[in-house]
């Protein structure tokens, strides 16, 4: 089975490859990965704790466990590895760590180096990622390993019959810290009794998020004595349903929208869809301020400030509910925003929980959108008592870092 893992690995290398000749997050998933191993001279006699992230969502979501780690342990280095370009180049600079790079193509001999080169005293992977030759490298080092915010779910190859040999990387890891109860029965199905139920790291994370916001008086101009929805990582057809909207509404809100993709290619589309009504943000910022804002959309082009938005509005659109999933919520639910999202949400706990705590809204089509919006937008007292009931569900969920600090270094 090794073999065909191997192989595997080998295969999705030469296909990101090929495809690096014309995608360039393809050919930064490629580039950042040469000579990784002379690109930090590390000092052995320093301790040092490995974390690791898939991409920008996961670093976000362990960032106060990194930060706790760093005012506990400030004597001990942090190394961090991205999986993702969207990721590491967002996060290269990262104060929390001391030496940031991608995780090399999972190989035998890269564990083998990569241990040796940076020999860490413990090693932290975020969620998922489960890589055989690291954690048999991690493994035969006696380097303790722990998967935090963790996350199960009965159709993983995991626990299926033919799963054995996913079972075995499962089976280096020192102890998990699960999400939620679900999770912690899977695992004990299959014979691994060492979790905690830890609760999710998010929620520490956009709690933060919320206490330390950064302010943008230029959003804050653009709102005026208005009411405001932000739309947060929005795709083509959450944007089509929203701008239906837009155009159908009578009232004076006003729309942000903070597209997931921010390509010149796909600004000018969302642009040609509202039909002249907009501003983009670089755009404003360069506008003389004396000149008043009549746009009814704004259009953020830049990466970095959905998560303090929130901030500013009163009712909160994630997108991705069309695609593959839905982006975060919890980064609105932190500001008390009823948030609003497409049909597929059902891998996100906390967007089923919202939904349970009237605080999260499903739609499928226009007409729930606009249903859903008439009754938030005519209502202020519901609106409120929706948006109240996101906060709690953060507030009351907090803690994960805590424990996972208590149980490591604490035991």
């Amino acid at each position: 089975m090794f073999t065909i893992y191997f192989f595997g690995i080998k295969f999705y290398n030469f296909l990101v490859w090929i495809f690096s000749f014309f995608n360039k997050k393809a050919e930064k998933w490629i580039s950042g990965r040469k000579n990784w191993k002379n690109k930090f001279n590390p000092d052995l006699t320093k301790k040092r704790i490995w974390f690791h992230f898939a991409s920008l969502g996961e670093f976000e979501q362990g960032k106060p466990l990194l930060q706790a780690i760093k005012n506990q342990f400030p004597e001990k280095e942090v190394l961090i590895t991205f999986f993702s370009p969207s990721g590491y180049e967002v996060r290269k600079n990262s104060p929390l760590g001391d030496m940031i790079l991608y995780l090399p193509l999972d190989t035998p001999k890269n564990a083998k180096d990569f241990i040796e080169i940076f020999r860490p005293e413990m090693a932290i992977f975020n969620k998922y990622e489960y890589w055989y030759c690291f954690f048999k490298a991690l493994n035969h080092h006696q380097i303790p390993l722990y998967i935090t915010s963790s996350i199960f779910r009965p159709h993983q190859i995991f626990f299926k019959w033919y799963g054995g040999f996913n079972r075995k990387i499962l089976s280096y890891v020192t102890y998990f810290y699960v999400q939620n109860e679900e999770s912690g029965k899977l695992l004990e199905g299959i014979g691994l009794k060492n979790y905690t139920l830890s609760g999710d790291t998010r929620f520490d994370s956009v709690l933060d998020l919320a206490k330390n916001r950064k302010d943008f008086p230029l959003i804050e101009k653009f709102k005026g004595s208005n009411k405001l929805l932000i739309a947060g990582s929005t795709w083509p057809q959450d944007e089509e349903l929203l701008v239906k909207y837009i155009k159908a509404s009578h009232h004076n809100w006003k729309f942000v929208f903070a597209p997931h993709e921010i390509s010149e290619a796909k600004l000018i589309d969302l642009e040609k869809m509202i039909g002249g009504d907009s501003i983009r943000y670089s755009v404003l910022k360069e506008r003389d301020p004396l000149i008043k804002i009549s746009e009814k959309v704004l259009i953020i082009n830049n990466i970095g400030m959905l998560s303090s938005l929130y901030h500013y509005g009163e009712i909160a659109y994630i997108g991705g509910g069309f695609g593959s999933g839905i982006h975060n919520t919890l980064e609105a639910a932190a500001w008390g925003l009823p948030i609003i999202f497409g049909p597929k949400y059902h891998k996100f706990q906390e967007a089923k929980d919202l939904i349970k705590k009237n605080a999260g809204f499903s739609i499928t089509d226009f007409e729930q959108l606009s249903s859903v919006l008439e009754q938030l937008v005519n209502d202020t007292v519901y609106l409120t008592q929706c948006g109240n009931s996101a906060k709690n569900y953060v507030e009351r969920n907090t803690g994960a870092t805590a424990t996972i600090m208590n149980s490591i270094f604490n035991p």
